[in-house]
């Protein structure tokens, strides 16, 4: 039933005002209603300083004169009612600014739906009916559940005959069996809301609230999201309130002042991308964010923001030279501004979407990052932890014979793995502009190259932190990623039909499989992700062989828990070692739970002997028992006792 006309109310009025208006996107933009019977569009846009607005669009020959706004002068918003006009219509704001002059026709901020680049008009779309997520979508979210999100870039996941893009639809279809089948338990959606340039991946955006037009209508996008949960499957969007692009229809200069963006280029300017950074000390410009945050996870029903390039919101000198930057008020470097927009942020979701959470790239060490507000922190629930990713990555990717001198490039995360609620990122930025893939990292002939990565991955699985995995990287896609054409499925077809007996690609996805359901089934890998009691090292200082031995173990006061502990055992060099002594925690017989090694994923199947030791009581490594195995070349090994 369409809705009546409604004015802005007093309320609106004083909460936009004040800049504490949660769901600006309810009262502005483009919504069809009824006024005395007839049907049409209410058009609102935020505007204080034009002289002149006018609604322009395919139903009046986009000509300024024929539906003029009026000014809401105490918010600076402008009104109208437009009729006979109905969803799918395409329209802008024509705008002259307080001098007279009209500037370049702009989108609607507030837009649910644009046209597919290169056109740039805003489309009239319904706003989606609030969703109710799934009551254990909390749980499945929570710091002590497993978590494994598979990244993924929908334009070049996979793509249609003529390498059409997919329709949100042909997606879901697709895209969560598969990644319910691997075991993953979130997805992560590069940027889906509009952007203009294919080649920003969506980091680039203007029509924040748009789900991109490229995959079809935004039910589509609604579809998908109820799907995955049906399936058990979280949904997490990639947010971008660090910037946006300066093209003439967005938000730059809107009404002809520096509405949005900074005066001042020192504030409002991102040298490195060249694009304007939003005033987030304006409360109107807040609204729009949190609001825009808030309409995500309550239209869409999605279980969390992974926030883009927060360190650049956080210091004014980010990526600027002396004399480039403008200090704050106490002359330090730190954006206080944005600092109480994140806080402010985390706590609306908190209050207002109790089931979901917020992840920050934050590259730094800014201090608690992941805590609460009230504890002093930003109050996001997860950060990626960019020191694990860059130095484990540097240690792969060395030849293993120099690999004994930088064991620290392992060892020091767990120095600081416990001071915030991390994710384990193997992101989109990790195998493009030059830097290969995750395979072609690898050091050595290709035989190594797929035990290198299998071993990483082993190791990635078991470290402390939840993990996320860019597609593609799940079966050692050997080409960088390139976002105009699909993943090399044909990689795994070819060995699939050829029958082969040493399984590259496929081995490498059968054990992604493999420790993604063997994190989420064993309490020892993730109750105690985020707590030091979870992590314990046996030995980081066997170098010359490159071994990293270590236990995880569950949180003991779980009635849950099946298996309390799991040994850990790294091997960094292709070499195997026989009769290896590590020390355990108990007696009992211990029996490899998982081998990296094995030749169902592409190994050679060296290991220990029928995949069992009993523990003896030799004191070693400080533990009360020891067991004596053999190390497979470049290889993870998990053990379990009974």
């Amino acid at each position: 039933m369409t809705p009546i006309f409604t004015p802005l109310t007093e309320l609106d009025t004083w909460l936009l005002r004040e800049g504490t208006h949660l769901r600006p996107y309810e009262v502005l933009g483009a919504h069809p209603c009824q006024l005395e019977g007839a049907d049409g569009v209410r058009f609102a846009v935020w505007s204080p300083n034009a002289s002149r607005v006018s609604v322009v669009g395919d139903f009046n020959g986009w000509d300024g004169l024929q539906n003029p706004l009026q000014l809401h002068s105490d918010t600076g918003v402008w009104t109208g009612f437009v009729p006979e006009v109905g969803i799918g219509a395409r329209y802008k704001f024509e705008i002259w600014n307080r001098e007279g002059h009209l500037l370049a026709a702009r989108a609607d901020p507030y837009a649910r739906q644009s046209e597919v680049r290169p056109a740039t008009a805003s489309i009239v779309a319904p706003l989606p009916p609030k969703q109710t997520p799934p009551p254990d979508r909390q749980l499945a979210n929570a710091l002590d559940a497993p978590m494994s999100i598979y990244e993924v870039h929908l334009g070049s996941w996979r793509r249609g005959e003529n390498n059409r893009w997919l329709t949100w639809d042909e997606i879901a279809d697709t895209l969560i069996p598969y990644v319910q089948n691997m075991g993953f338990t979130h997805i992560e959606l590069l940027p889906i809301s509009e952007h203009p340039f294919d080649g920003s991946w969506g980091y680039q955006p203007i029509g924040l609230y748009a789900p991109t037009s490229r995959f079809g209508s935004l039910d589509g996008l609604v579809r998908l999201v109820q799907r995955c949960h049906a399936a058990g499957i979280g949904v997490i969007v990639d947010w971008v309130p660090a910037h946006f692009p300066t093209d003439a229809h967005g938000l730059a200069g809107f009404d002809g002042t520096h509405l949005y963006e900074h005066a001042d280029p020192r504030e409002g300017f991102h040298q490195d991308w060249n694009t304007l950074i939003y005033n987030w000390g304006r409360t109107e410009v807040a609204n729009f964010l949190i609001g825009n945050a808030l309409y995500w996870l309550e239209r869409f029903g999605v279980d969390g923001l992974r926030v883009d390039a927060v360190a650049s919101m956080l210091y004014r000198d980010y990526s600027r030279k002396a004399g480039e930057w403008v200090p704050n008020v106490h002359g330090g470097r730190e954006n206080l501004e944005a600092i109480a927009f994140f806080k402010r942020l985390n706590e609306i979701i908190g209050r207002e979407c109790p089931h979901a959470m917020t992840l920050a790239e934050e590259s730094t060490s800014f201090p608690l990052v992941s805590h609460p507000t009230y504890t002093g922190g930003l109050g996001f629930h997860y950060k990626w932890n960019m020191g694990w990713m860059h130095d484990s990555l540097q240690y792969i990717q060395r030849d293993p014979v120099y690999r004994q001198y930088h064991q620290n490039e392992i060892s020091f995360g767990l120095v600081y793995a416990f001071s915030e609620h991390f994710v384990l990122p193997i992101s989109h930025d990790e195998v493009v502009h030059g830097k290969g893939s995750l395979l072609n990292k690898m050091p050595g002939d290709r035989w190594q190259k797929f035990a290198n990565l299998r071993a990483y991955l082993g190791f990635m699985f078991a470290h402390p932190g939840k993990k996320l995995l860019f597609m593609g990287c799940e079966f050692a896609q050997e080409r960088e990623w390139n976002h105009d054409q699909s993943l090399d499925w044909h990689l795994l077809e070819n060995e699939n039909s050829q029958n082969t007996n040493k399984p590259e690609h496929t081995g490498v996805q059968r054990l992604v499989r493999d420790l993604n359901y063997w994190y989420r089934q064993t309490p020892a890998l993730h109750q105690s992700d985020c707590s030091p009691d979870g992590f314990q090292w046996i030995d980081h200082s066997h170098t010359q062989e490159s071994v990293f031995s270590f236990i995880r173990r569950a949180n003991r006061s779980s009635d849950l828990v099946e298996n309390d502990f799991a040994v850990i055992v790294c091997h960094f060099v292709p070499t195997v070692v026989a009769n290896y002594r590590i020390g355990v925690p108990q007696a009992g017989t211990y029996h490899e739970r998982l081998n990296t090694d094995s030749a169902y994923y592409g190994g050679g199947n060296q290991g220990t002997p029928f995949g069992c030791a009993t523990a003896e009581p030799v004191p070693w490594n400080g533990q009360p028992f020891s067991i004596v195995v053999t190390l497979p070349p470049l290889a993870m090994v998990a053990w379990e006792c009974d």
